[in-house]
């Protein structure tokens, strides 16, 4: 029988270790944190669990619906319609209907419908590949007019991205368009289901799930083996699948080192950073609040519980205030008193009547990695799955392009990739 180790115990991972299993092979998984679900985990709060960082589904996200069904847990996933906004000008602006779009007051009717079939043909257009070698500051300054990139899309870049947005390619913001939707999927109580019972799944098939692992280092062992070493112990294998970032499993692995991280080992990616509130009654009627004002400590204010109710957490009135920064930006080496001294007063441009007061708990999460820089050339720079070492593949998010994270794709990664391997290893 295959014996596969799979590094990584989010989307990716999971999926992976669950198909090779479902084929008859073996798999031990092995990741770092104390639960499963990387990006996705969540931690309880009240009778449900809550991502670290927000999360939802579209339509478009057909392979983590059906994993989602295949489990069992059809019957917790609800697809409500919350309401999108704008913050600009102190004002908020819906803007996630045709009809919100025709009446956005920002901008002169000829530049709405302008913009309007801009979005139009993005959702239309099924290849992204015409859009590759275009940045997206070029394309939306064209095909939108400048008052439109001005008003709207550069504040969102700049936020998102700093002095990398006029490096973004057009072909990622096609992806931001062209699958979404305005109905959005959640497992009510927490995505942290999905991944609790993925690693049951896996248990019951008689799988290994190895938490609080560290992996130390991949290489080559007897004629036809992998080894993986650990904080734990050494594990020799016939398959290694990584769904680490390609740049710490170069790191893991010294046979990668020379050419192939030249070559693959540059992808830039920011940090994820995101406070999270619990609120003693609403801030917004909104559940996704664009920040298109400047002078804000975050890019985005997500109000959960005006997208699931209060009641699934004990009455709590949830809002993230989310980041994506270089891994180095100072931000991340703050302490909590001084991230929510940055951040609490910057809610009153929001809600006027906001007072610290409101505020009954707060967390702070943080994660490296966690959103890939896809500049024009990003393509050129992706490694393939199968690396130089025999039996060792690498499946992360950073390949996921032409979008650039999300549970979905790392879904459909993962069964992609797991149907192509062959059933049994060519020799090391």
């Amino acid at each position: 029988m295959t014996r596969n180790g799979v590094l990584g115990g989010g989307a990716l991972g999971l999926t992976v270790a669950l198909r090779l299993l479902q084929r008859g092979e073996d798999a031990v998984l092995i990741e770092r944190e104390p639960e499963p679900g990387g990006l996705a985990a969540g931690f309880r709060l009240g009778p449900s669990y809550l991502e670290k960082f927000y999360h939802h589904l579209f339509r478009s996200d057909t392979e983590a619906t059906a994993l989602i069904l295949e489990l069992g847990l059809g019957d917790k996933l609800v697809w409500p319609r919350p309401k999108t906004s704008t913050l600009m000008g102190g004002k908020h602006y819906q803007l996630d209907s045709a009809l919100s779009l025709l009446t956005f007051s920002p901008l002169p009717l000829a530049d709405r419908l302008r913009l309007g079939a801009a979005i139009a043909y993005l959702r239309l257009e099924p290849n992204y590949h015409r859009l590759e070698q275009i940045t997206a500051d070029r394309w939306i300054r064209r095909w939108m007019g400048p008052r439109v990139y001005t008003t709207l899309w550069r504040p969102l870049l700049q936020s998102k991205f700093g002095d990398r947005s006029s490096d973004i390619a057009m072909a990622w913001f096609w992806a931001r368009v062209h699958l979404r939707s305005s109905s959005l999927g959640y497992i009510r109580g927490g995505f942290q289901q999905l991944y609790n019972a993925l690693v049951a799944e896996i248990v019951s098939l008689g799988g290994e799930v190895k938490f609080c692992t560290e992996v130390k280092g991949i290489s080559r062992g007897e004629p036809g083996k992998l080894c993986v070493a650990t904080s734990e112990k050494t594990y020799e294998l016939d398959r290694v699948i990584s769904t680490l970032p390609t740049r710490l499993t170069i790191n893991l692995t010294p046979e990668l080192q020379g050419d192939f991280a030249a070559r693959y080992g540059q992808l830039d990616s920011y940090g994820a950073h995101c406070v999270i509130l619990s609120l003693d009654r609403p801030l917004t009627d909104t559940y996704w609040l664009n920040i298109n004002d400047p002078g804000y400590p975050f890019l985005a204010l997500v109000e959960h519980t005006n997208y699931m109710p209060p009641e699934d957490y004990d009455g709590r009135h949830l809002i993230y205030l989310g980041n994506y920064l270089p891994m180095d930006h100072p931000l991340f080496k703050q302490s909590d008193e001084e991230v929510l001294a940055d951040f609490l007063p910057a809610l009153r441009g929001i809600n006027s009547a906001f007072r610290e007061s409101w505020v009954t708990e707060h967390r702070i999460f943080k994660a490296p990695f966690a959103q890939p820089i896809v500049t024009v050339g990003y393509p050129d720079r992706l490694p393939p799955h199968q690396s130089p070492i025999p039996n060792l593949y690498l499946a992360n998010m950073s390949q996921v392009y032409p979008q650039d994270r999300g549970q979905n794709y790392s879904i459909a990664m993962a069964n992609r990739l797991v149907a192509d391997l062959p059933v049994q290893p060519i020799a090391a």
